[in-house]
């Protein structure tokens, strides 16, 4: 085992989309939720633990079949945090961190997720690795559990940005990945989309 499981965030609403929910919506045959849930299989990282809310049946509908851990957050319309709080609760012993995969970025693949828990563990394991893309911070984000009290501390709509910035034991790991900043918030950027 890598030490580090995955946390694939798939409970918000996503209401900058429209009426459809975002990440149900197909591309190239599949959810986008789904694109994000094979990318973390066929990685090297296990478990890989989904955070459902809204929608959430359908959700789990969707990814059926994928050797993935369903965890449910009843708060989920309280924001972000409580997503970050469930899925961190739900973490495994063993797991000495938290690959962060966000829904709505289908073009995360598993060789970007090898490479990002490569680098948490040559960076010496810090209490973050965020990749990069010409100075621009992206995700996944590789979160130490040694922060899991700090993620326990949020509430609202926010997620581990703010307090991971300006921490000097944050790893920013440059990569030229488009992927890490490409998540899809509407449907003209849905519409821009090439798998």
């Amino acid at each position: 085992m890598s030490g580090v499981a995955a946390i694939l965030l798939a409970a918000g609403r996503g209401t900058r989309f429209g009426e459809e929910f975002k990440l149900l919506a197909q591309v190239g045959g599949k959810a986008l939720v789904r694109h994000v849930a094979e990318a973390a299989v066929h990685s090297s990282i296990n478990p890989v633990i989904v955070v459902t809310g809204y929608s959430a049946e359908a959700v789990r509908a969707e990814l059926q079949e994928l050797p993935v851990q369903i965890v449910h957050n009843p708060f989920f319309a309280d924001g972000l945090s409580t997503s970050l709080k469930a899925g961190f609760s739900a973490l495994p012993l063993e797991a000495r961190a938290a690959l962060m995969l966000l829904g709505d970025m289908p073009l995360v693949s598993a060789s970007l997720i090898d490479a990002l828990v490569a680098g948490w563990h040559e960076s010496g394991e810090p209490a973050a690795l965020v990749p990069t893309l010409n100075g621009r911070r992206g995700n996944p984000v590789v979160i130490s559990r040694d922060l899991q009290a700090a993620i326990e501390s949020l509430s609202g709509d926010v997620g581990a940005g703010p307090f991971l910035r300006g921490r000097p034991d944050v790893v920013e790991w440059p990569t030229a990945d488009n992927a890490v900043v490409q998540d899809i918030d509407t449907k003209e950027e849905f519409g821009k989309l090439r798998l």
